[in-house]
């Protein structure tokens, strides 16, 4: 028996987005209560269709506010591009380990088996992080995978690599090798290093699922291959004092 859809006329919130725009759409809550009524998770496409909005930009608008609750950690969006609303019992909190390959696992603080990280999850961010993150499903190999909600403690805040400039852009590739993700560096940020030296650079915005991190350079430690550089990058790579 097919289940019944909601319409856009159920919506118990609709005269409070009606007075603050002048096209509403259709509010969290009830956003929330037709992702839940559906069968697996939930597109954009079949929100569209489910709700029956025609109209490019009030599909943009559905589009943004789906976006805001995936940032607020009211929903998720798994690696299919499907909606999944967020349940407590399906949070999980852990430390992330990243592999260089560019996916991930969640080792839960409670115990128990790593959880898989997709690489598209892994862009917000860094090994040894701390996460709380939602388990969407199972993949192919039978890992539980999950998806980003929140992260709650930043392990990176500066990091020891190698500089390279690429056009007006200049970026770190970080000595570690769980740190996958390249350190984007502003020319003026880079601290009067050159193409391929060694440096410091601190992280002053951190990843997120649309940008990679973004540093300046604090410190030149020389050049690569220079006498004694391994050194150098272990002392500051360990904050050990020198």
């Amino acid at each position: 028996m097919t289940k019944k859809h909601l319409i856009p006329s159920e919506d118990p919130f609709y005269d409070r987005e009606a007075a603050r725009y002048e096209q509403p759409i259709a509010s969290r809550e009830y956003l929330l209560r037709v992702i839940e009524s559906h069968q697996g998770p939930c597109t954009l496409e079949r929100l569209i269709e489910l709700l029956n909005i025609g109209q490019l930009e009030s599909q943009e608008a559905l589009r943004r506010r789906l976006n805001a609750m995936v940032r607020d950690g009211q929903l998720v969006l798994n690696r299919k591009e499907g909606y999944l609303p967020v349940n407590e019992r399906d949070l999980v909190r852990g430390r992330v380990i990243a592999h260089p390959d560019g996916f991930g696992f969640l080792h839960p603080d409670d115990g128990g088996d790593d959880l898989f990280i997709p690489p598209k999850q892994m862009r917000a961010l860094l090994h040894d992080d701390r996460a709380v993150m939602h388990v969407t499903g199972v993949d192919r190999r039978g890992r539980r995978e999950v998806a980003l909600v929140e992260v709650l403690e930043r392990a990176n805040l500066r990091l020891v690599g190698r500089l390279f400039y690429e056009g007006q852009v200049a970026f770190v590739v970080a000595d570690h090798k769980r740190i996958i993700q390249d350190v984007l560096v502003q020319r003026q940020d880079v601290g009067g290093a050159r193409d391929g030296q060694i440096v410091v650079v601190e992280i002053v915005e951190q990843p997120t699922l649309h940008h990679p991190p973004i540093g300046r350079v604090i410190e030149v430690l020389g050049d690569h291959m220079a006498p004694g550089m391994e050194i150098g990058i272990a002392i500051n790579s360990h904050n050990i004092p020198s």
